[in-house]
């Protein structure tokens, strides 16, 4: 066998299913691979996600894509996440290509949009092969979907043009894994097939001696090898690309109540992962329909359309509640879209996100937000104005500019200018920076600020690192590694046929 130094080329997974567990693959075998002194980086050609990271070289990728580079340990960059699909509405998304806001477009503009997007693609992932030994590629939902084979950049139409290898991977828990893997076998043209080497089983839980006949029929029905099956991790401090984890961890003696209303198109909602890993809270997410429990602290999180998204909170009657909570003695803090709704007024005058209006705000700080076509993206750091000034790290991401009086009372200082607002009787908080909570003694400081008293010191990075390693263990344990790499992992510069590119990316 050859040792891991000697490992070049790519690899790309792709799932049965959205949520199969692609992310987790990659980012598990990027740590894995990083431990073997091998040079490796994560790619998504295409990913459709409301959370995301601003890259070292200053522009947006999903954060998963970040999570994996961190696995690697090195830099997120564009390159690694070069066409990222923001949602506006059902039918609308944000294009940004590069790292940058091309358009907004229409799902049916987007895919006659797709041979152009196609060359961004490209140029990203040879740039990345030319300065790594491995490339490990995520497919984005299922390879199944035939609907979408027409200019598809996402999975098997990426695979065949550039000859990558594919690892079906599927979810065991969800049951019919056997079903998944067949049928979307099924689904593909036989040059698909010849491209997927094997399987990954995830996410299994029982005696796995029971489950072995099965793995073999498979092998025996398709001519292709499980490479392994991963248990049930619990507790895995990730990053989610988009679904809201709702699980919390609340240790005895609870004693922060933590809500955060879930608006149609909340963004980064990672910013509350640390909450929900501090043993001294109690984090709700609030759906459709639901009525705010008892809380301490109501955060209003980030959103893609802040306007359409403000409109339904106060359809829901949570703008009711939330001064409700206030009039108690709660407080409030405000994240980026949450910022901008708890001024007094929204212009968007331009109608970048929808169609061009002014819409009043909740009116619990005194400022107003106008939307302006230039995106900021920029990684920050300053210091929170409670306490005794705790290091805050993070980002910025949106497409607003805020002025009013209430600005003259920051939250906090970056690079020594004021940012945000907190109100005259300390009860509101409002920022734009994504990860407020990420620094620990600036996680303290908002918690004992909210009511918590002697809150615990929680490091959260360090709880993602360690989720890393556990994962790359596991994957170390119970996948046959090296057979995956020798017989998947071939080097992925080999150009399939012209015609086969010209058939898959064929200009309208």
């Amino acid at each position: 066998m050859k040792p891991f130094g000697a490992l070049r080329g790519a690899l790309m997974v792709q799932g049965t299913t959205s949520d199969a567990g692609k992310t987790t693959l990659v980012a598990g075998l990027c740590r894995l691979l990083r431990r073997e002194g091998v040079r490796v980086a994560p790619f998504k050609p295409q990913n459709m996600a409301l959370n995301s990271a601003v890259t070292v070289d200053g522009g947006e990728i999903g954060r998963a894509q970040a999570l994996q580079a961190e696995a690697a340990g090195v830099e997120p960059h564009t390159d690694m996440n070069p066409v990222l699909l923001k949602p506006s509405s059902d039918t609308a998304a944000q294009v940004i290509v590069h790292g940058k806001p091309l358009a907004d477009m229409t799902a049916r503009d987007y895919h006659e949009y797709k041979a152009i997007a196609m060359a961004a693609v490209m140029e990203s992932y040879e740039r990345l092969r030319a300065r790594f030994d491995v490339v490990l590629v995520e497919g984005a939902g299922s390879p199944a979907e035939v609907n979408l084979r027409d200019r598809d950049i996402a999975n098997m139409g990426f695979a065949l043009p550039v000859g990558c290898p594919v690892i079906l991977v599927a979810d065991i828990d969800r049951g019919g894994v056997f079903a998944h893997f067949t049928g979307t076998l099924d689904c593909l043209a036989a040059e698909e097939r010849e491209l997927v080497r094997g399987f990954v089983v995830n996410r299994f839980r029982g005696d796995l001696g029971l489950l072995r006949p099965g793995l073999e029929w498979l092998t025996a029905r398709t001519g292709k090898p499980v490479y392994g099956v991963l248990p049930y991790l619990h507790g895995l401090h990730l990053d989610a690309e988009d679904a809201i984890q709702t699980a919390q961890v609340a240790g005895e003696g609870t004693r922060l109540r933590v809500v955060v209303p879930v608006v149609p198109r909340i963004s980064n909602h990672t910013d509350f992962d640390v909450l929900r890993a501090h043993p001294q809270v109690e984090l709700t997410f609030v759906g459709p329909g639901m009525r705010f429990p008892g809380a301490d602290l109501i955060v209003l999180p980030g959103s893609k359309s802040v306007q359409a998204d403000l409109r339904w909170l106060v359809s829901q009657g949570w703008d009711r509640e939330i001064r409700r909570h206030l009039r108690y003695g709660g407080k409030v803090i405000g994240i980026c879209g949450g910022m901008q709704m708890l001024g007094t007024a929204l212009h968007d005058p331009r109608g970048i996100e929808g169609e061009a209006a002014s819409l009043p705000g909740l009116g619990l700080l005194d400022f107003e937000t106008t939307l302006e076509p230039e995106k900021r993206l920029e990684r920050i750091e300053g210091r929170l104005r409670l306490g005794d000034g705790p290091m805050v790290r993070g980002y910025e991401i949106h497409m607003g500019v805020t002025r009013g009086p209430a600005m003259a009372r920051p939250a906090l200082e970056i690079d020594g200018l004021p940012d945000g607002a907190l109100s005259w009787d300390g009860q509101v908080l409002a920022t734009y920076v994504h990860g407020l909570f990420d620094e620990p003694a600036a996680c303290t400081a908002l918690l004992s600020w909210a009511g918590l008293e002697k809150p615990a010191v929680l490091d959260y990075r360090a709880l993602r690192h360690e989720s890393l390693e556990r994962l790359a263990d596991a994957m170390a344990g119970h996948l046959d590694v090296l057979r995956l790499f020798e017989e998947a992992l071939v080097d992925g510069r080999r150009p399939r046929a012209a015609a086969t590119r010209a058939r898959l990316h064929s200009e309208p």
